[in-house]
C-alpha cells in the first residue's frame, strides 16, 4: 500500500465519527459537543444532509484507496473538501472572531 492509499483510508475512516455526530442524533450530539440547540425538524434535516455529504465523500475516498482508476479523482476531491473547510474557518475567523474553544467538553471529560 502506498502513501496515497494510506492517506485516503486514514482520512476516510477518521471522518466517520465526525459525520455521524452531525446526523445520527443531531439534537443531542450538537448540544453536547458545541452547545448548539436544534429545536425543529428543519435543523435536523440540514445536519443529516451534512452527514450524508460527509459519508458520500469519505466512501468515495475509501473506494479510491483501493481502485487505481479512481485514486486521483478521490485525492482531488479530498483536497477540495479540506480546502473548503479551511476557507470556511478562515472566513468565520474574519467575520465572527476567535471561537471560545472546546473548554466545555474538556470540563466534561475531566469530571468523568
Amino acid at each position: 500500500m502506498n502513501i496515497r492509499q494510506i492517506f485516503l483510508l486514514v482520512t476516510g475512516i477518521g471522518l466517520i465519527p465526525i459525520a455521524l455526530s452531525y446526523g445520527v442524533l443531531p439534537q443531542k450530539s450538537l448540544s453536547y459537543l458545541f452547545d448548539v440547540s436544534i429545536s425543529n425538524i428543519n435543523g435536523s434535516h440540514i445536519f443529516r444532509a451534512v452527514m450524508g455529504l460527509y459519508l458520500s465523500l469519505l466512501s468515495f475516498w475509501i473506494v479510491g484507496a483501493f481502485r487505481v482508476e479512481l485514486r486521483q479523482a478521490a485525492l482531488y476531491s479530498l483536497t477540495v473538501f479540506m480546502f473548503g473547510l479551511a476557507a470556511g474557518r478562515v472566513l468565520s475567523l474574519i467575520v465572527d472572531g476567535v471561537p471560545s474553544g472546546l473548554s466545555r467538553i474538556h470540563g466534561r471529560i475531566k469530571t468523568l
